[in-house]
């Protein structure tokens, strides 16, 4: 049996290999990469997780095996989402943290994210080292070390705690709830049965906002769908912005660590408006600087943006991981991705859905500008760009390496009528055409589908760059 960490850790199906017997090898690997690491004499981790199947059980469950290697774990008390275990990790100063935690995969999922000490994804090598780990111990037919759930705690290597007030505290510092409050905005937040639920009631509770949570209460089967914040999932949240004649609508993923929204008509915005509409609320309202990180399958919006602020732009692999680690080693301003994570400067090298929905309220606030005419403008400005993802589902996995050279040998000269420019491999295969439309053909990280990604100047060209890259991928 292989465990293998993806994108963002290690995500497997419950009951079928996502056991409670896998789950405590993967713990005690983590628990010698630990050892390893700190220089402590008892380092300590914080372990969080969210409202899936189980996830409570399995949480409890590294908390034991990390109290049998003589490590203290830091336990929620209760679900979280995953940015505020993160922040957890660097409040506490631990050397590591786990969230139980699928995010946004089916509910018949369960995973592990490893967070390192800054508070962010474990960096590749770093994942990649507990995996060895995890190898040499199964070679060697090592079990892990459990402790007694009550002697860990009588012996004060479990502390339970509640992550929320500090990570609160944290994002009053990189939000400005006057501007927001000032605003008087009326908002649905859309948990989607997540662990998100009650942040933003939470954070906007002082202010003069009104706030009503959907899909808040405990559902660990999601309510039969994709803790995904994406549009086809969304039917709920546009049902209740017009039925309260709301201004904004905000939902986050299964772990909260994701964003997406709908404006008063019940339209969904999308995380590369989301994230033009930020930049620049960041850099014309609030005069911020620094160097802005996107993912390969991210809008090139953002880079017409950066240009015109002449701020660097630097493109990363899909993976939070990966602009993590631009944000711990630049001055970065923000960085995010197409599926909806994002982080600023002065916040942890994590995505965060709470953050960015908190500040796309600012940026509405500080417009006095509806949501629609807000993405309206970026469009007159930055655009026209139209987005689409399509994923198809892997019946076999592939060998990513053979895909892209076989694409790549296949490259077209033309596509929708435009030249392709540039062919990039920096995660599957990019086709960058001179209107500066753009094609992505990669495997999933977290799940077994392949995906199709594109962004055009007009709807038509999209569908021209979509069926042409389902063609492609299905050859």
């Amino acid at each position: 049996m292989t465990i293998q960490f993806g994108t963002d850790g290690w995500r497997a199906v419950i009951s079928d290999t996502f056991t409670f017997a896998n789950l405590r090898l993967v713990a005690q690997a983590i628990a010698d990469y630990v050892r390893e690491e700190s220089e402590a004499e008892s380092p300590e981790v914080v372990v969080g997780f969210d409202t899936r199947f189980l996830s409570d059980r399995y949480a409890a469950e590294v908390a034991r095996v990390m109290a049998g290697n003589g490590i203290v774990a830091h336990l929620t008390r209760a679900d979280a989402p995953t940015p505020a275990v993160s922040y957890a990790v660097v409040h506490k100063k631990a050397a590591a943290g786990v969230m139980i935690t699928a995010s946004h995969n089916p509910p018949r999922y369960n995973g592990v994210k490893l967070k390192a000490a800054f508070g962010g994804s474990a960096l590749p090598e770093q994942a990649h080292r507990v995996e060895r780990i995890l190898a040499q111990n199964q070679e060697r037919a090592r079990g892990p070390n459990v402790m007694d759930y009550g002697k860990a705690l009588e012996m004060g290597l479990i502390h339970r705690f509640d992550p929320a007030w500090s990570y609160y505290e944290h994002l009053t510092g990189l939000v400005d709830l006057d501007v927001i409050s000032a605003g008087e905005l009326r908002v649905i937040a859309d948990a989607m049965y997540g662990s998100a639920r009650k942040c933003f009631a939470d954070m906007l509770a002082r202010t003069r906002c009104r706030v009503r949570e959907i899909r808040g209460e405990m559902n660990p089967g999601f309510g039969g769908i994709h803790p995904e914040p994406i549009a086809r999932y969304l039917t709920a949240l546009s049902a209740a912005i017009r039925a309260d004649q709301a201004d904004v609508g905000l939902a986050t993923d299964g772990d909260g660590d994701r964003i997406g929204a709908m404006d008063a008509h019940g339209n969904f915005v999308d995380p590369h408006h989301i994230f033009a509409l930020v930049l620049r609320h960041l850099v014309e309202d609030r005069g911020m600087r620094g160097t802005v990180v996107r993912s390969v399958s991210t809008t090139r919006m953002v880079d017409r943006l950066a240009e015109r602020y002449n701020l660097p732009l630097v493109e990363t692999p899909v993976g939070f991981n990966h602009i993590a680690d631009r944000m711990l080693n630049d001055d970065v301003l923000i960085g995010g991705e197409e599926s909806g994570g994002f982080s600023i400067k002065g916040h942890i090298p994590e995505g965060d859905g709470v953050l960015m929905g908190l500040l796309l309220l600012e940026a509405v606030a500080a417009a006095s500008v509806p949501l629609h005419e807000l993405v309206e403008q970026i469009q007159v400005e930055v655009g026209p760009a139209y987005y689409a993802r399509r994923d198809l589902p892997l019946r076999h996995p592939i060998s990513k390496k053979e895909m892209v050279a076989r694409l790549t040998q296949e490259a077209p000269s033309t596509l929708a009528g435009e030249s392709v420019v540039d062919v990039q491999t920096i995660d599957g295969v990019k086709y960058l055409l001179a209107d500066d439309a753009w094609l992505l053909i990669r495997p999933s990280g977290t799940e077994p589908v392949l995906r199709v990604y594109a962004e055009a100047r007009t709807p038509e060209e999209l569908e021209v760059l979509l069926g042409f890259g389902e063609q492609m991928a299905r050859a």
